[in-house]
């Protein structure tokens, strides 16, 4: 069978990985002297906490060529078929610590990596369908193209409260635009070729949150779902009250948001992702 890589962007619920067989890259999160693995020696819940209780901003770093080299060595021994589905590579050098990797192991295994453009649900909903395909024996091309498809097709809208984090961690991309209302507006951003891409200017909380409501109802079919939060419980629930009015609230994946983008977008995040239909 296929083996499926993705990186610790990809919001996928956690008991996912083990019944889908994901192999999950942390991205290093790091608080000023101390590193943490995503997901593994740091959870989301805890990672939130600590981002709104801390005075050090924390920055994030990709895995290098060197982890992937041997889990691709460990998997080869499993299989010889391995798809890798990673972060956009125009924020993030995760994707190209993948191809210095395969260049380093050699022809151990047929090992297609692709740059998904994405990251977070819009990420992590295409890598689930892909190892739902590969668990019913679907081959490394099909797979390819399937994750290709998907990937084209989702789209992630994210607002939070203020453009500061991304700022100080230089992953800002074309919403430098909005700026001069740095400390007025809630921004509702998206990526958009990859790059972290404006939407939409809001006054307010509850405008910015009809917004992603608003993505959804214009979308018209869906073939997937999520919404995402980190620190606001209760605005979660709302948006996910709203959403329903448009996808059904059983197919709706629920989850924490991604804490190594919440480390460039702040505690107060909250996101839909979904994958528009044909």
């Amino acid at each position: 069978m296929v083996k499926i890589v993705c990186d610790s962007t990809a919001d996928i619920p956690a008991e996912l990985y083990d019944k889908l067989g994901i192999e999950m890259v942390p991205i290093n999160i790091i608080f000023g002297t101390e590193t943490y693995r995503d997901r593994i020696d740091i959870t989301p819940k805890q990672f939130y906490k600590r981002l709104s209780e801390s005075k050090i901003l924390p920055t994030t770093a990709a895995q290098s060529p060197g982890y992937f080299a041997e889990l691709f060595t460990e998997l080869s021994r499993k299989t010889d078929e391995i798809l890798v589905v990673l972060f956009s590579s125009k924020i993030s050098a995760t994707y190209e610590s993948a191809i210095q990797a395969r260049a380093l192991v050699g022809n151990i295994a047929n090992i297609e990596i692709i740059d998904s453009l994405q990251t977070c649900g819009a990420l992590g909903l295409s890598v689930i369908k892909v190892a739902e395909e590969a668990q019913k024996g679907a081959k490394l091309k099909e797979l390819s193209d399937l994750a290709k498809d998907w990937c084209s097709r989702a789209h992630s809208y994210v607002v939070f409260d203020t453009l500061e984090y991304l700022l100080k961690g230089g992953r800002i991309g074309r919403a430098q635009a909005l700026l001069g209302g740095l400390l007025k507006i809630t921004p509702v951003l998206t990526l958009r070729d990859g790059i972290v891409t404006p939407v939409q200017r809001t006054r307010s909380r509850a405008q910015a949150i009809e917004t992603l409501v608003n993505m959804v109802k214009g979308a018209g079919k869906i073939d997937a779902l999520m919404i995402e939060y980190a620190s606001t419980p209760d605005d979660f629930e709302l948006l996910a009250d709203k959403v329903a009015e448009y996808y059904p609230r059983e197919k709706t994946y629920r989850n924490f948001y991604s804490p190594v983008i919440g480390a460039h977008c702040g505690p107060h995040v909250l996101c839909v992702d979904f994958v528009e239909g044909k």
